[in-house]
C-alpha cells in the first residue's frame, strides 16, 4: 500500500540510522551490478510509484467529501504533492532503463484490492486512513531504505517526506472527537481494521516478489534476517500505537 506519508517517523527511521555499510555505502552504479539487487530495487520503486499514483487519485476523490472549501483546497494541494512524488519515481525508473508501467503492474491488483476493502464511508474515515493506514507502508519503506544503495535510499526517503497530511489529519480528527466523543470509538475500530489489512497486504506483496523477499530475509548483502523481519513489524506496530494516541484513539 501507499499511501500518504507522515512526519512522525519512528525512532528507528532509516535517515537517522548509523553510518551505512555494505550495499548501503555504495552508489547505484556499483550496487546494481548484482542482478538480484537490481530486481529488488525495480520492484520497490514500482510499488512506490503505483502507491503514489493511487494516493493522488484517492486524495482527489476524498476532496469531494471535504466539509469546507478550505479542506478541499488542502487535500488538492496534498494530492498534487503525491503526483510529483510519482513523477520522480517514474522518471527514475526510466533513467535506469526500466519501463515504469511494467515495474508498477505487479502491484496494481494488491494495492487496488486494499483500497477497495478499506474504502472510507465519510470524511473522517478518509483522514484516518491517510494518516494511519498509509503511514504503515511508509514505515515499511523506511525500514527497507536503510539497506538500499545511497542513490536509491535518497530518492525513497525524499518521496516519503510529509505532504502535510499528518498535522492536518490529527487536528481535524481530534476536533471531531472533542465535538462528539462517540466518534472516537468508531474511528478506533476503523483504524484497527486498517492496521490488519495493511500488514496483511504488505506481507502478501513481499511474499509474491522473490527479489524483495530475498532482500528482506538476508539473501542480498545487508538484508534483514528472519528474526529482524519480526522485529521490523514490531517496530511498525509500535509506531501505529503512537499515531493512534496522537489522534486521541485507543490502539
Amino acid at each position: 500500500m501507499r499511501f500518504m506519508t507522515t512526519s512522525d517517523k519512528p525512532d528507528h527511521a532509516a535517515d537517522t540510522a548509523a553510518e551505512p555499510t555494505g550495499v548501503a555505502a555504495q552508489d547505484w552504479g556499483r550496487a546494481s551490478a548484482d542482478p538480484q539487487y537490481r530486481a529488488a530495487v525495480v520492484d520497490l520503486l514500482g510499488a512506490l510509484a503505483y502507491g503514489e499514483l493511487a494516493a493522488f487519485e484517492r486524495l482527489a476523490e476524498d476532496a469531494k467529501l471535504a466539509p469546507t472549501l478550505v479542506d478541499k483546497a488542502e487535500l488538492a494541494s496534498m494530492a498534487s504533492a503525491e503526483f510529483h512524488h510519482f513523477e520522480r519515481l517514474r522518471d527514475r525508473l526510466t533513467e535506469i532503463g526500466e519501463e515504469p508501467t511494467q515495474a508498477m503492474e505487479p502491484f496494481v491488483a494488491a494495492l487496488d484490492g486494499f483500497h477497495r476493502q478499506t474504502a472510507p464511508s465519510d470524511w473522517l474515515e478518509g483522514l484516518v486512513k491517510a494518516y494511519v493506514g498509509d503511514s504503515i507502508a511508509s514505515d515499511f519503506y523506511r525500514e527497507v531504505a536503510a539497506r538500499l544503495d545511497a542513490d536509491t535510499r535518497a530518492l525513497v526517503l525524499a518521496v516519503l517526506d510529509d505532504t502535510g497530511h499528518a498535522s492536518f489529519a490529527v487536528e481535524k480528527v481530534r476536533a471531531a472527537i472533542d465535538a462528539d466523543p462517540r466518534v472516537g470509538g468508531r474511528l478506533a475500530l476503523w483504524a484497527r481494521r486498517l492496521m490488519g489489512e495493511a500488514l496483511s497486504q504488505s506481507q502478501r506483496v513481499v511474499a509474491e516478489r522473490d527479489a524483495l523477499s530475498t532482500m528482506l530475509v538476508g539473501g542480498i548483502a545487508d538484508g534483514f534476517d528472519l528474526a529482524e523481519v519480526g522485529r521490523m513489524f514490531s517496530r511498525i506496530t509500535d509506531a501505529h500505537t503512537k499515531r493512534m494516541a496522537a489522534l486521541g484513539l485507543a490502539a
